[in-house]
């Protein structure tokens, strides 16, 4: 029994007892680091998940949809949009709920389909055709028909560039984003007539823009960009005098002067927000352009919105009542997000660092007591031998 003493060492078996505490301690903060992974990892994998579709908005969208877009949100949405006459925003639920796969109830698809059709629905077109001709506010694809017929045959800009620049040229206040707008349309007429159409995205864009502007849907702080953009396209101080010496003599000389003081060569970024609000018009409809740029803070925000309609169609509409500006922008706080992620990586290097440092344990624990047992058996071995 010496001979084993002295040869594990003065106290073998305060080692051996020792051993299976710090196993076990190890074990226990590897399970309490598991359970805070498996309660953080999965928002980490979130909130990952959307920093990565920050500049995407499509993908935004998908993911804001399946965190807040069900069957009984679609069915309260549609019922609204029926109460309210509007079948347009009714149709662009049930289309963006097909597409997400959620049922919608055959009576209530019925009811979109008969409220979208209809003689009075075709009276109703031709008198907002008539009122946006006329007026120049369109709510509705059949009123922006009207009011871009009227841009397009000049009467529309020509009244407006006329209005406000009289006002302009009297002292009295005008609408400076009006005129602008109004002065770059003509000029976009013009080029489209010598194109064949092509500027017409442009110029439904800008018919667009100066609804919204009119009608008041446009953002404070669009509004403030558009009429940054419109200065640097449009030269006022030939605009006054062009309709100081003419619109009271000539209006057509009005007219030209107000297409003459157009510097087209420093309207590309008003005819790029055009072109935008063109294509939302074209993919999603005119409400959908219209509540997009009230929702819109700057360029960047309508080029997402361009992008949104391309990829959404028709269904834009409902994505932008139902989200907001959640539809174009990552409006849940980036640090917060970053927050999760860096503790959810955190959380995982310290989990593999206890498990690692447990199985080192375990390992030297297991050698260690193959060893000891070894060595018993080689001291044991001499005095079990026959003399």
């Amino acid at each position: 029994m010496a001979a084993i003493v002295s040869y594990m060492g003065p106290n073998p078996w305060k080692r051996t007892e020792m051993a299976p505490l710090c196993i076990r301690l190890s074990l226990l903060l590897a399970a309490a680091l598991a359970l805070v992974a498996y309660l953080t990892v999965p928002h980490g994998v979130t909130a990952a998940r959307w920093l990565a579709a920050q500049d995407d908005p499509v993908a935004l969208t998908d993911l804001a949809l399946d965190k807040s877009f069900d069957a009984g949100i679609a069915h309260r949405e549609i019922e609204a949009a029926l109460a309210a006459g509007d079948s347009e925003l009714a149709e662009s639920f049930v289309d963006l709920a097909r597409e997400r796969n959620i049922p919608v109830d055959a009576n209530v698809g019925a009811r979109v389909a008969e409220a979208g059709q209809g003689s009075a629905v075709a009276a109703r077109s031709v008198g907002h055709f008539i009122r946006g001709f006329v007026s120049g506010e369109p709510d509705d694809l059949a009123s922006l028909a009207g009011t871009a017929t009227g841009d397009l045959f000049v009467f529309g800009d020509a009244r407006d560039a006329v209005r406000e620049g009289v006002r302009l040229a009297r002292g009295e206040e005008a609408d400076e984003l009006i005129l602008g707008l109004a002065c770059v349309g003509l000029a976009v007429t013009a080029g489209t007539y010598a194109t064949f159409g092509v500027g017409t995205p442009a110029r439904v864009g800008l018919t667009v823009v100066k609804a919204a502007r009119k009608t008041g849907r446009m953002g404070a702080r669009l509004s403030n960009a558009v009429v940054r953009a419109v200065r640097e396209s449009v030269d006022a101080g030939v605009l006054r005098q062009g309709f100081t010496r003419a619109a009271l003599v000539r209006p057509t000389l009005a007219l030209r002067a107000a297409r003459e003081a157009v510097k087209v060569e420093k309207a590309g970024g008003l005819m790029h927000l055009a072109r935008d609000v063109g294509r939302v018009q074209s993919k999603a409809g005119t409400r959908a352009a219209l509540d997009g740029l009230k929702l819109a803070d700057n360029p960047k925000d309508v080029a997402r919105l361009a992008r949104l309609a391309e990829a959404k169609g028709l269904k834009t509409r409902a994505v932008i009542k139902l989200l907001g500006r959640g539809a174009i922008m990552l409006t849940t706080g980036v640090i917060n997000l970053a927050m999760w992620l860096f503790w959810a990586l955190v959380n995982l290097l310290w989990l593999c660092a206890a498990i690692k440092r447990a199985a080192e344990r375990i390992t030297l624990h297991a050698i260690r007591r193959g060893k000891a047992r070894r060595a018993a058996r080689q001291a044991f071995a001499p005095a079990a031998a026959p003399l």
